[in-house]
């Protein structure tokens, strides 16, 4: 059956290393582009992942993400599996591991996508929940071009999080913030921390029942509304 998009393969050199990415962009107009960050045990075509890009391709928009760096393509065994990627992501974390690098290289992504024809003067998002929210809201912070973002599952009480909450205040743009009610990971206290911070006038905090989870069914679909709404208001 073919696809009702076309898929873009980038392999990007990023101070010294090697950055794997994916750019999936409508077949007809594309309206804008968002950047989708997987969690921590997960990959750049992980469920995840592919989930929002359904989600968002039919609205018109592109979706691209790269590997974390104890994921997918960057892993020198080459394994996807969910449990060895959240153990190695998990140690990198907490030494530090990444904190720059990811936002470099996120930078870099966007700089090559933005250099297609397509995709120039279009409106950016960025999507990413736990992992997401660990690298992105650096990089966010550092990055002006990019107009709207879905954040959440993260904590400022977390181990190694300090630097969150400083580079949460230079936001300015609309943030959707989610949380899971019974999240066994991060505690309600230190996500409502984490919320507070956002220098962002238009920020919400929403609220679902349940235990850590990446985003999917109506969790994605509000987010998505959300994300897709504050970007056609940014055209």
């Amino acid at each position: 059956m073919d696809r009702p998009w076309r898929e873009e393969r980038l392999r990007l050199a990023v101070q010294g290393r090697a950055v794997p990415g994916i750019a999936w962009l409508p077949e007809t107009s594309c309206a804008g582009l968002v950047l989708a960050c997987h969690g921590g045990s997960g990959h750049k075509e992980s469920a995840a992942v592919l989930a929002i890009r359904d989600r968002l391709l039919p609205e018109g928009y592109a979706v691209a993400a790269i590997d974390g760096p104890a994921h997918g393509e960057r892993r020198a065994d080459g394994s996807r599996d969910p449990g060895k990627a959240k153990a190695d992501f998990r140690t990198a974390w907490r030494e530090g591991f990444a904190r720059d690098g990811m936002t470099a290289d996120w930078r870099a992504f966007l700089d090559a996508l933005l250099a297609w024809p397509t995709l120039a003067g279009r409106p950016v998002g960025y999507i990413g929940v736990s992992m997401g929210t660990a690298y992105g809201l650096p990089y966010l912070a550092a990055d002006g071009r990019v107009r709207a973002a879905v954040l959440g599952l993260w904590g400022a009480s977390y181990p190694a999080s300090e630097h969150l909450a400083p580079a949460a205040r230079r936001l300015r743009i609309p943030v959707w913030f989610t949380q899971q009610w019974d999240d066994e990971v991060f505690d309600r206290a230190g996500v409502a921390e984490l919320f507070d911070a956002l220098g962002s006038q238009d920020k919400r905090l929403v609220a679902y029942p349940g235990p850590h989870l990446e985003l999917s069914g109506e969790r994605l679909d509000d987010a998505a509304a959300f994300l897709v709404s504050r970007l056609r208001a940014a055209c």
